[in-house]
């Protein structure tokens, strides 16, 4: 029974990744609507793209808000990310993100989780999508996340608050030439000491880890649109503290939904494909795990 209940997780991810991506491929323009990230910034699930949030000519925009809620299972327990995003002149965006973690009821694991962290984050365009006239050409732009007061895992084990951050480039472009199907793809590269975005505290060393996006937009009921997608993001293969825990590259499978094309709010659905047997005899249980987003333009 419990191989059934694993494989058929397995199909179902599958399927939502599949039509993530058959949504996005309809609808290009909801692409460049207010979608805030995990951390905030503006980007699919946990990884960015090389956009930023629209505002108005030469000045600066309204905050956007964000709530994401991880279940991260028995052992890691649950984490909220409530985020406020601004930005300048459709090519700056910045702002701020708090993580709340509910601890999970694993007496020997669990404790290595603790209270949440603060993010900072800011992304600057360095080249805009179909500069001089040509339509091959990606948005193309770099950013930077800066975490403190982070005491998971590494920091749990030394009771130290640490800080950990990310630098990285992405470039993205939306294929619209695919009609009546677009295509959004991002690719980038990050330097990071950090583990899972934090949530597993901090690396050893820094490392450059590649990550990459694929989303696809369809037309939805009552003039919504419904957006697929599929994200993956290498992450660094030690927890620090942990020499022996082995993290793999990290996947979500997302779908998004926006009810209507006046309405300034996306709400995003995820499944987690986390660490699950880090070591021998060590599982963090965090395979294919739920999450929930909404994101509104004020």
């Amino acid at each position: 029974m419990e191989g059934q209940s694993n494989s058929s997780k397995r199909i179902g991810g599958r399927l939502i990744a599949l039509l993530f991506a058959a949504l996005l491929l309809s609808a290009p323009s909801a692409l460049h609507a207010q979608n805030l990230g995990w951390e905030g910034e503006t980007g699919v699930f946990v990884t960015p793209t090389a956009y930023t949030i629209a505002t108005p000519k030469n000045r600066f925009a309204l905050p956007v808000a964000s709530y994401h809620y991880l279940n991260g299972g028995d052992v890691l327990g649950t984490f909220s990310q409530l985020s406020v995003t601004s930005g300048f002149a459709n090519r700056i965006e910045f702002g701020y993100t708090r993580d709340f973690h509910a601890q999970g009821n694993n007496a020997t694991l669990s404790p290595l989780w603790n209270e949440g962290f603060n993010t900072f984050h800011a992304k600057g365009i360095l080249i805009k999508e179909n500069s001089w006239h040509q339509a091959w050409m990606p948005s193309v732009a770099t950013g930077f996340m800066v975490r403190s007061q982070v005491q998971n895992v590494g920091g749990a084990l030394t009771h130290k608050s640490t800080t950990n951050g990310d630098v990285y480039l992405a470039l993205t472009k939306t294929i619209t030439q695919l009609k009546p199907m677009p295509i959004l793809l991002t690719g980038g590269v990050r330097g990071t000491n950090s583990e899972l975005w934090g949530l597993g505290g901090n690396a050893p060393n820094w490392g450059a880890y590649a990550f990459g996006n694929a989303a696809f937009i369809f037309q939805g009921p009552v003039h919504s649109t419904i957006i697929l997608g599929v994200e993956v993001a290498g992450q660094p293969h030690h927890p620090d503290q942990l020499p022996t825990g082995n993290i793999r590259t990290t996947m979500v499978y997302a779908l998004r939904v926006l009810p209507s094309p006046t309405m300034k709010l996306n709400v995003d659905f995820g499944i987690l494909q986390g660490p699950g047997e880090i070591s021998p005899g060590v599982d963090l249980k965090a395979k294919d795990r739920p999450a929930f987003a909404i994101t509104y333009a004020f």
